[in-house]
């Protein structure tokens, strides 16, 4: 996978490349995607950007009347469709204009409009989400719009500690946290688990720095609110 290198953005003519991280909830997509931008950008002009999946989620109203409130997170309730018309336009449209992507907020629990702008000059993107690899519904049509895929794990006992404080933090009771982390998102890790032959790498979580969920700094860190599950 090649952006062409990290500075002169702007040309016309030329695709940003776009690299999928894949995993399970907990698993530390998000402190993976950061870092890489973190790196990536350093020293220089940004010509990373980062641009979480969880913004396509359907808003709670959009879930209670299609009945799959109480399994919010799961493949269906997402707009794969929509996220996919957004990778296109990063693609293909790079070098005009700011393209800006909804994000998540996690102390609302609920997509949030033009919160993530993607500037001419990025030449990359990173994006993260549970499904990337799905070959269910419209999740293909993403696949197929990502030059990479690489599938963060992490041992599932720290997998789920992370996921259950991460629910308590966001306002969930110490019971509600460890019945969500073990029902729902379990069931969707399962799922996730399930595309990781296809990945075109494997990272480790337990190698990245730092306890692995950027949401560990809590919601009043700049941008915590936008981070992927």
């Amino acid at each position: 996978m090649s952006a062409g290198g990290g500075q002169g953005g702007g040309r016309r003519g030329v695709r940003r490349a776009v690299l999928g991280i894949a995993g399970s909830p907990g698993a530390g997509k998000s402190t993976l995607a950061e870092r890489l931008v973190r790196e990536l950008n350093a020293g220089g002009e940004p010509w990373v950007a980062h641009v979480p999946m969880d913004g396509f989620h359907l808003a709670d109203v959009e879930l209670d009347r299609l009945g799959r409130r109480d399994r919010k997170g799961a493949p269906d309730t997402f707009d794969a469709a929509g996220y996919a018309a957004l990778l296109r336009r990063l693609r293909e449209e790079a070098y005009g204009e700011t393209v800006y992507a909804p994000g998540f907020e996690r102390v609302l629990e609920q997509p949030l409009a033009g919160a993530v702008p993607v500037p001419p000059a990025a030449r990359l993107v990173v994006t993260e989400g549970n499904y990337l690899l799905l070959e269910d519904g419209a999740w293909p049509r993403v696949r197929a719009l990502l030059d990479e895929v690489w599938f963060c794990e992490l041992a599932e006992p720290e997998r789920l500690r992370r996921l259950v404080a991460r629910h308590e933090r966001f306002g969930k009771s110490p019971e509600q946290a460890h019945a969500w982390a073990h029902g729902p998102d379990g069931r969707n890790a399962g799922v996730v688990a399930a595309t990781r032959h296809r990945a075109d790498l494997v990272v480790a979580g337990e190698a990245l720095d730092g306890r692995g969920d950027p949401d560990d700094r809590g919601a009043g860190h700049p941008g915590a609110g936008h981070r992927s599950a």
